[in-house]
């Protein structure tokens, strides 16, 4: 059991038969009246974010969320297979419960698996991928203003802003929390 005054960033726990999570909180501590926690909270399987105040004293159960590392391994229309690195055995996944941050990963890749009571919810690809460019616009000499971007093809097939030295062929790597260019690898 955790109670509201216990709240913390990433604290998962079960309200009202929903697994959630603590994106922001805040304890708030008015002139006049009693403390409230002000906070704002993701469903972790929905993924919707709402904002709810708590009283400091209320207790709820603590859900465990299990992370486990599994190698990306292919995909066949709309499931993904993936390997459990200790046991081997496989298990697809509906391409509906991957994020928008998938689109970063090639095969034999490992992520992570996020799971509540053997339902999986979530996969989390790592934070930095290095990619190959296969389609690129080539750079116009003397274009040298700060900052200028042009689209890139990755083979993955997602398509990203890169600066104009990189041509097709180079490695890059990337951020897949944000989708951005990171530098060459």
């Amino acid at each position: 059991m955790i109670t509201a005054g216990d709240f913390r960033n990433g604290v998962t726990f079960d309200m009202d038969g929903q697994v959630v999570t603590i994106i922001e909180f805040q304890h708030v501590k008015p002139g006049k009246g009693a403390a409230f926690v002000r906070t704002k909270i993701k469903n972790v399987i929905t993924g919707a974010v709402v904002e709810k105040t708590f009283n400091p004293n209320d207790k709820y159960p603590t859900a465990f969320i299990e992370r486990k590392d599994m190698e990306y391994l292919y995909n066949d229309d709309s499931l993904y297979y993936f390997m459990d690195m200790e046991t081997y055995e496989q298990i697809p996944i509906s391409a509906d419960v991957l994020g928008d941050n998938f689109k970063f990963v090639k095969e034999n890749t490992e992520c992570k698996i996020l799971s509540y009571k053997g339902s999986v919810f979530g996969v989390e690809p790592p934070n930095f991928v290095v990619l190959t460019v296969t389609q690129t616009d080539p750079g116009f000499k003397g274009d040298t203003a700060t900052n200028v971007t042009k689209p890139a093809t990755l083979e993955t097939g997602a398509e990203i802003k890169v600066p104009l030295f990189i041509n097709e062929g180079d490695q890059i790597q990337i951020d897949t929390r944000t989708g951005e260019y990171m530098s060459r690898a």
